[in-house]
């Protein structure tokens, strides 16, 4: 009887053994994911080791052989780039989650209501967002302040960073009085406030498409997509991605 009990126990505990000693599955991911991802990665039953930095940058690392499992950008246009780069993709991509624009303030204001007042707030300090060429945040903030006529105006004014989690820190800070990120950005930093949700209609869709390179990081794509794994990012503010 206890050679029996000794072969069930050993029997359960196979899975978490084989978990322990697989190796950790390495995920190249958008700076705006992170917490989710840290939540995410220490959730699932097998380790895993996130890099986070700007979408373009992480594109470029993984089309010069970089060695991830899992890639995670916050344009589908960075993977559509990534893919013409003859990447092996050992799956089809999919989004994983979706994000809106919010602009943010260093100090406590009265919510800005009729944005094109925005420039006479900003006075002469700096505007923080992504690059515009580089980063997704800032490409979809050009569009939208091209969309309302305010890009040539607010232009000599910007401060454009690496990553869309760099221009937040400048508005936390009070190096930048104003910024523009995602809300999701806005509510994982207290010294932020969020003056204006920037309508979804006037810039592109904003998706975060993952692409696995290996089947270790094919399973640690098909878990974010699980039911489980939304609960977490809608607890960070991201929202479904669109079928």
């Amino acid at each position: 009887m206890k050679r029996v009990f000794a072969l069930l126990i050993w029997l359960l505990a196979l899975p978490l053994l084989a978990a322990a000693q697989s190796p950790p599955v390495t995920v190249f991911a958008a700076a705006s994911l992170r917490g989710a991802l840290d939540d995410l990665a220490a959730q699932y039953g097998a380790p895993v080791t996130v890099s986070f930095a700007g979408s373009g940058t992480l594109a470029r690392q993984v089309a010069a052989g970089a060695p991830a499992d899992l890639v995670v950008l916050a344009n589908p246009a960075w993977m559509d780039w990534l893919a013409e780069q003859d990447v092996s993709f050992a799956g089809p991509t999919r989004s994983i989650a979706s994000n809106r624009l919010v602009v943010i303030s260093h100090q406590e204001i009265e919510p800005l209501n009729d944005i094109s007042a925005l420039p006479v707030k900003l006075d002469t300090g700096r505007l923080a967002m992504g690059h515009r060429d580089a980063v997704p945040a800032g490409a979809y903030a050009r569009q939208w302040l091209q969309s309302i006529d305010l890009w040539n105006r607010l232009e000599p004014q910007l401060a454009e960073t690496d990553n869309v989690r760099s221009a937040l820190a400048l508005v936390a800070r009070g190096a930048a009085p104003f910024g523009i990120v995602y809300a999701t950005d806005a509510m994982a930093e207290t010294r932020v406030h969020t003056v204006f949700d920037v309508p979804a209609n006037l810039h592109d869709p904003i998706l975060y498409p993952a692409a696995a390179l290996s089947a270790g990081g094919q399973a640690f794509l098909e878990y974010l997509a699980s039911p489980a794994a939304q609960v977490v990012f809608a607890a960070h503010g991201f929202a479904e991605a669109p079928e």
